[in-house]
This record gives C-alpha cells, sequence and structure tokens, in this order.
C-alpha cells in the first residue's frame, strides 16, 4: 500500500499545506482515512475551518478575473497536461481508490481512465465554445449570442467515485475561464488529496495563479458553506436526493445556479425477445459493479414472464459464482462497501424487504473469517418483490437487487417509470419496435436510456444525468459545458437610423 501512495507524493497529507491550488486547513479536526478493504488506518487527514473556508473562497473569486483572460486553447493546454499527468499516475492512483473506496482494481483504475478521457475532451472543447448567429428583424443590425465563464465554482463529489465525477466538472469549468473548489467526501479524502498534489504539480509548472483549483476537506458543513455562499456562482452537487434536496434550497435562496446529479433506481426489462446471455451479464455488472455503490446500479430487474423462470435461475446461478474479497486482488468480483454504517443501511433493506413480503432466492448476509476482517464485506442477494412494495421505490446503496414480473411491454415501462427516481435505464431485447418504444417519449422517463447494454457504464462523450428525484443536471459531455456558463445575447446596430419597437418615433 505505501508504495503507490509514495508514487502519488501525498505522504505528507497529515500537515497543513496552503497554496491557494491546494488547502487543507490545519485548525479543523482531524478526518482518518480507513480502508473498507482492511479495516487499516491509510492516513490523518486535517480539514478546513472557518478561516480556511474563507481564504479559499476568497481567493478563488479574487483569481478568477485573471484566469478568464487566458485564451480558452491555453486554459485547454493546462488540462491536456493535467490529463497526461494522469497518465504518468493512472496505476498508483488507481490503487488508491481502490484502497480507499473498496471498488475492485479494474474499477478504480477505469475510474481514473475517465479523468483522462474528460480531460481529452475538454481539451478540444476549448476551441468549441460556440455561440450562434441570428437574423434580426431590423435592417442594418446584427444578432448572435455568445458564452462567459461564471466565476467560482463549487463541486461536491460523493464517495462512490471519488476522483472521476470531480473532474467531469473541474475539466469543463476551467476551459470555460471558470475556478473551482472542490470539496470531497469525508469518506475517501486521500483521493482527493492525491489529485490535488497531481493538478498543483502542472498548475506550478505552467505559472497558473493560485486559486484556479482549491480543494476543502470537511465534513457536510462545508458543502453547507458552499451551498449558501453568494460568492460561488454555480454549486454542482453529486450524492444522495436528501443532501441534493438541501443543496437545490440553500442555492435558489440566493437566486444561485445549482447542478445536481443525484440517486437512482434504476432498471432493466428483459423481454421476451432478450438474449438472455447478453441480458445476464448486464444485469449482474449491474447490480454487483462497485458492490452497489454506484448511482447507475441496477436495482430492478423487470423480467418477460414467458423467459421469466429461466432467466431467475441463470441469475442465480451466476449468483452463486460470485466471488467476494480483497478488491485488489483481481479474481474477485465484489468489494467492500464503504463502511459499517453503509453494511447496517444494507441489513435494513433486506429486513424490510422480507417484511413487506419479498422472497429471497439469493441470501444476503455479511461476510466472517478470514479477509473480511473489516466488517464491510456483504453477499450481493435477490429478492423476488411485488412492483410496489414501499423498499422498492427507495434506493440502497448496496448489491440487492429486486425481481419482478411483467406482461405487456407498456405495464414493464409503467413499472420501470413508476419510482421517484430518473437516472438510467435499460431495454433487453431484438425487437426493434420494442426498442423504439422504449426511447420514445412514451417510453423510459429517465435521463439515460440503453438497448441491450447495462444500467452503468456511461460514456464521456454524452451527458450524464437524470430526472425527476435525480437532479435534472448533467455533467461530462455533449452540451454540459454550458452549465458553466452564462449566456449573453448581443445586438449591434451598424445602420444610420435606430427603429424603435412597436414603431414608436421620436421627432429629433
Amino acid at each position: 500500500m505505501s508504495n503507490f501512495i509514495d508514487q502519488l507524493k501525498i505522504s505528507s497529507v497529515n500537515q497543513a499545506v496552503s497554496t491557494g491550488q491546494f488547502w487543507i486547513g490545519s485548525s479543523g479536526p482531524i478526518i482518518p482515512s480507513y480502508s473498507p478493504v482492511d479495516g487499516s488506518l491509510i492516513a490523518n487527514v486535517y480539514t478546513a475551518d472557518e478561516n480556511g473556508f474563507e481564504t479559499v473562497v476568497r481567493k478563488a473569486g479574487e483569481v478568477f478575473p485573471v484566469w478568464r483572460k487566458w485564451p480558452a486553447p491555453k486554459r485547454g493546454d493546462i488540462v491536456r497536461q493535467i490529463g497526461n499527468k494522469l497518465r504518468e499516475k493512472k496505476e498508483a492512483l488507481g490503487k488508491l481508490v481502490s484502497f480507499e473506496m473498496g471498488k475492485s482494481l479494474q474499477e478504480g483504475l477505469g475510474e481514473v481512465q475517465e479523468m483522462i478521457d474528460i480531460c481529452d475532451f475538454a481539451v478540444g472543447l476549448s476551441r468549441q465554445l460556440y455561440g450562434l448567429s441570428m437574423h434580426s428583424e431590423r435592417p442594418g443590425h446584427r444578432m448572435y449570442e455568445q458564452w462567459h465563464p461564471m466565476g467560482v465554482v463549487g463541486i461536491i463529489s460523493a464517495f462512490n467515485f471519488p476522483v472521476a465525477v470531480w473532474s467531469w466538472n473541474a475539466a469543463l469549468a476551467w476551459v470555460c475561464g471558470n475556478t473551482c473548489i472542490w470539496k470531497p467526501s469525508e469518506k475517501t479524502p486521500l483521493c482527493a488529496v492525491a489529485v490535488q498534489h497531481i493538478v498543483a504539480e502542472v498548475f506550478s509548472d505552467n505559472n497558473v495563479p493560485d486559486g484556479v483549483g482549491c480543494l476543502l476537506i470537511g465534513d457536510y458543513t462545508i458543502g453547507q458553506k458552499i451551498s449558501n455562499d453568494d460568492r460561488i456562482a454555480l454549486v454542482s452537487a453529486t450524492g444522495s436526493t436528501r443532501m441534493g434536496k438541501a443543496v437545490a434550497a440553500a442555492v435558489a435562496g440566493r437566486l444561485g445556479r445549482s447542478l445536481l446529479e443525484l440517486g437512482g433506481n434504476n432498471a432493466i426489462i428483459v423481454s421476451a425477445e432478450a438474449d438472455l446471455d447478453i441480458a445476464i451479464i448486464a444485469c449482474v455488472f449491474g447490480a454487483v459493479g462497485t458492490a452497489g455503490q454506484r448511482c447507475t446500479t441496477t436495482r430492478r430487474l423487470i423480467v418477460h414472464h414467458s423467459v421469466y423462470d429461466t432467466f431467475r435461475d441463470k441469475l442465480v446461478n451466476v449468483y452463486r459464482q460470485l466471488r467476494i474479497g480483497n478488491p485488489l486482488d483481481t479474481e474477485n468480483h465484489v468489494g467492500p462497501l464503504i463502511d459499517r454504517q453503509a453494511v447496517e443501511s444494507y441489513l435494513e433493506a433486506i429486513k424490510k424487504c422480507r417484511e413487506e413480503g419479498g422472497k429471497f432466492i439469493a441470501e444476503g448476509g455479511v461476510m466472517e473469517g478470514e479477509g473480511f476482517e473489516s466488517g464491510c464485506y456483504v453477499k450481493p442477494c435477490i429478492a423476488e418483490v411485488s412492483p410496489d412494495m414501499p423498499i422498492v421505490q427507495t434506493e440502497t446503496f448496496a448489491p440487492i437487487v429486486y425481481l419482478m414480473k411483467y406482461d405487456t411491454l407498456e405495464q414493464a415501462i409503467r413499472i420501470q417509470n413508476g419510482v421517484p427516481q430518473g437516472l438510467s435505464s435499460s431495454i433487453m431485447t431484438l425487437n426493434l419496435r420494442e426498442a423504439e418504444l422504449f426511447l420514445s417519449a412514451e417510453g423510459s422517463d429517465c435521463g439515460i436510456a440503453n438497448v441491450n447494454i447495462g444500467t452503468s457504464g456511461a460514456e464521456i462523450g454524452g451527458a450524464f444525468g437524470g430526472e425527476k428525484e435525480t437532479g435534472g443536471g448533467r455533467e461530462s459531455g455533449s452540451d454540459a459545458w454550458k452549465n458553466y456558463m452564462r449566456r449573453q445575447t448581443n445586438t449591434i446596430n451598424w445602420s444610420t437610423s435606430l427603429p424603435l419597437a412597436q414603431g414608436i418615433h421620436f421627432n429629433i
């Protein structure tokens, strides 16, 4: 473990560091970072106190007028260099993500690759911050619109993707000309510290002014401060629906702007005309990947009655073969939950499911014995349920999947849409008409709708996010960059007269 931490040059994480680009307040409480892999203490990290928060917000605001004057392609080149530095550190950072968060090594490395990919995307974007030109109704006039940076962007990220989601926001915000303040999850602070070291090195090499990229480590009170501070133009928050509602209310109360990517209760519809072998792969990976701790985790399987028994038996057989254990061992499929609090939530959901009439066909439980000393390893489980059970309407961040039947596709779509969340969805079918209905306005109400792939595994090129209690925000690709800019409409009169609206005339 110490080897990859040394490679990331974060041996001094228990010391206060303040350079504007990097900040850990020296007077705030210490947060210990424990690995769910083996329960060991990785490091103690200082949190930001009131003075640290004020210093960072003030500095980020002061340097914004300087940073926005850098040409966008030059800002893009800085992001390009960050991507290259991440390539150099990919293995070490991926191992740290796996060790501190608990996801498999493959997923840890994949998360760092997402950071690299969004840097590549942002570099190209830095030369494509396009506006529009429009024909004016008045002769001798020209109209167009352009986009300007907003100011300071606050980024609140969650433990399950401790580095990638920050990069989705920061890379785009930087090329758009904003400065950024990052508040990572207090459950994975060391990953943020490592990334900040990498970024600070690039910034230093290029004389990027202090304050363009800042880090504030702390508990939920730091997030509250960010949400309530009117010096922060945009707050991008990833996490639970409960947290998102609090952020939205606080930011709206000061007429700021928020970008929310919140909970998911994602479903896969398995049609009578599905390729069941592909469907099984998609459903299992979606349900157990990251130990069920993705916002895009598959939580509901809606299966046509004609293939239900066959699909159920195949699914249970695969679950019997899952290997649970140390996520740094690439032979294992499922790692630990983030902490024992998450384990308690998992056990409580199983209890409620049983009380509401659910029947478990793959039993859950906490793993015990050698290799499971952290107490954070649990068994992925499957419950046969009715879609209207209250537990099915909620999101439990754990590897519990609910299995249910349907008769018609219209019924399946109603079941799929009949939850408060609206992030990701999929249908497994070889029938073109079924696929197109699912993707139509009458189909899935989610921000992501897939055919013959699972609910997780979003690509950088597409905008990521969902509807309803998922928050409505969009991050990453497509035109998500517009979230980080303000729109301005411009009209230029190049004629020798000034025609007025509604035919008004002045005798001058």
